[in-house]
């Protein structure tokens, strides 16, 4: 008996470890198999534009107010925060540079993409998750229409085209909140502020954000769908659902984030 218990208790942490390196695998595995089947279903046409256009409004048009805060206010803080130190060495005019080149490289996308996966990607988990629960993915196939083309394809598409968007706008106002405080409170010159904020700014930077933009829709809308599409255990499984999809597109944007940055200004600098 002493014997089975010192050997459960040795062969328990291998096992843990096993079974959660199996579960990553399937999980990840589960993943790829969904998005293979969202790319196959973009491509058959069957899908009706009132359902892209309602995603596209959802994703796109219900996010644009807090993205245009949180921008702004990024913009505004991390000029403040620069010319604290800037004023130190006299080099309040590299603050427009520093602001322009942090918010289309890195604040811009991901900011953005944080946001839309908090607000949108656990709202599309819920949902789908509903739909599992009540078994309305089970209705659908039984009415011959696919949900992966009829439920997550519109979602898909939606975030690839509205994201890029989103990026777009939050670098516009990220740089004005950076020109307020610039011109009204550090006394740069309007024009002076404008070029040094442009000059540096190369199409490489931009592309780059609009890049990143484009996978982390992907992200979000996999991992939010295959959560949605999964979930059990009635409205505590929903909720366990969401919870989970927030958490780990967070996790794989910031990864996915660090990847293309290394890949980008790195890798492939020259």
């Amino acid at each position: 008996m002493y014997k089975k218990i010192l050997t459960r208790s040795i062969l328990g942490p291998f096992n843990y470890a096993k079974k959660s390196v199996r579960e990553f695998f399937m999980y990840i595995g589960g993943l790829a198999v969904l998005l293979v089947q969202t790319i196959f279903w973009i491509f058959v046409p069957r899908m009706r534009k009132i359902q892209l256009l309602d995603q596209m409004s959802k994703v796109g048009v219900s996010s644009f107010p807090i993205v245009f805060l949180i921008s702004i206010f990024t913009g505004i803080v991390l000029a403040l925060q620069s010319a604290y130190q800037m004023q130190k060495v006299s080099a309040e005019m590299y603050i427009a540079s520093l602001v322009s080149l942090s918010i289309t490289r890195e604040l811009g996308p991901v900011l953005t993409a944080l946001i839309v996966a908090g607000r949108c990607g656990a709202a599309m988990t819920a949902e789908l998750g509903t739909m599992k629960v009540t078994e309305q993915v089970e209705a659908l196939e039984t009415l011959s229409a696919n949900p992966v083309q009829y439920l997550v394809v519109p979602r898909f598409i939606a975030l690839l085209i509205m994201l890029p968007l989103l990026t777009i706008c939050a670098d516009f106002f990220g740089i004005v909140g950076g020109y307020i405080i610039g011109v009204s409170k550090l006394n740069i010159a309007h024009g002076m502020y404008l070029k040094m904020s442009f000059d540096p700014l190369a199409l490489k930077d931009i592309l780059t954000g609009i890049i990143k933009s484009i996978s982390f829709a992907i992200i979000i809308c996999t991992i939010s769908c295959f959560e949605g599409l999964n979930s059990a255990g009635g409205a505590e499984g929903v909720g366990r659902a969401t919870t989970s999809s927030v958490v780990r597109s967070f996790i794989l944007i910031i990864i996915a984030d660090c990847f293309f940055t290394a890949l980008f200004y790195f890798i492939f600098a020259k």
